[in-house]
């Protein structure tokens, strides 16, 4: 299968290029540190589309998100919102996804199965959320959400065996998780090649009628 992966630098997106591959599929990867593409620019997502290898996609996986870097961290109460840290939260993502998702849905093939799946989080579960805080990522996570939901109804009107999923991986031992793994059980952080082969198999086992569900790692369903 045509399997595209977008955010392969990261050390999810690069154990599920490294799966797929595995299994035979011809993986092209995509990536800020490749250099071909990022979402935070809407450019470089339109070029990255149209560069494209395979004349039809059956496969696409948008391995990103960002909790925090240099000058931006998770808010723990409402007196550290900031207008410009929110922006660049919803900037990487929802806004980038929801371009990935106008210029690659395109691409998609017409008939037969087809899958999108992009990487979300618990924590982007309105109804789940208990503990507060995180604003920022809580909230372009939710966002990712809804934009997912709803490419899902449009796109099965074209594509109808199409499955387009918001999946979350479980709490992964990555750059971006590292310094909020203090409290994590040593039984729930997972490797990297762990949540990519528990995320493949997910994937692979939902169905349309899954389409524009919200899964976890081991294929439960989470409320929005």
């Amino acid at each position: 299968m045509d399997t595209v992966i977008i955010g392969a630098s990261g050390g999810i997106g690069a154990a599920l290029a490294e799966r797929f591959a595995a299994q035979g599929d011809q993986v092209h990867t995509l990536s800020r540190s490749e250099g071909t593409i990022d979402l935070a620019d809407a450019a470089s997502i339109a070029a990255a589309a149209g560069a494209l290898p395979f004349p039809a996609v059956r496969r696409l996986i948008v391995a990103t998100g960002l909790l925090h870097e240099a000058g931006l961290a998770p808010e723990r109460s409402l007196r550290d919102l900031d207008g410009s840290r929110l922006e660049r939260a919803f900037l990487v993502n929802a806004i980038g996804p929801a371009l990935v998702l106008r210029h690659f849905v395109p691409l998609l093939a017409r008939s037969g199965r087809v899958e999108m799946a992009f990487l979300s989080a618990r924590v982007g579960s309105i109804a789940d959320n208990r503990l507060g805080g995180w604003y920022g990522y809580r909230a372009s996570k939710a966002a990712l959400n809804q934009l997912v939901r709803t490419a899902a109804i449009e796109v099965g009107r074209s594509r109808p065996e199409a499955v387009l999923v918001a999946l979350h991986p479980g709490t992964v031992d990555t750059a971006m998780s590292r310094p909020f793994q203090a409290n994590v059980p040593a039984q729930k952080l997972f490797t990297p090649a762990h949540s990519a082969a528990c995320l493949a198999d997910v994937l692979g086992k939902l169905s349309p009628a899954d389409s524009g569900g919200f899964f976890d790692w081991q294929g439960e369903a989470i409320p929005f």
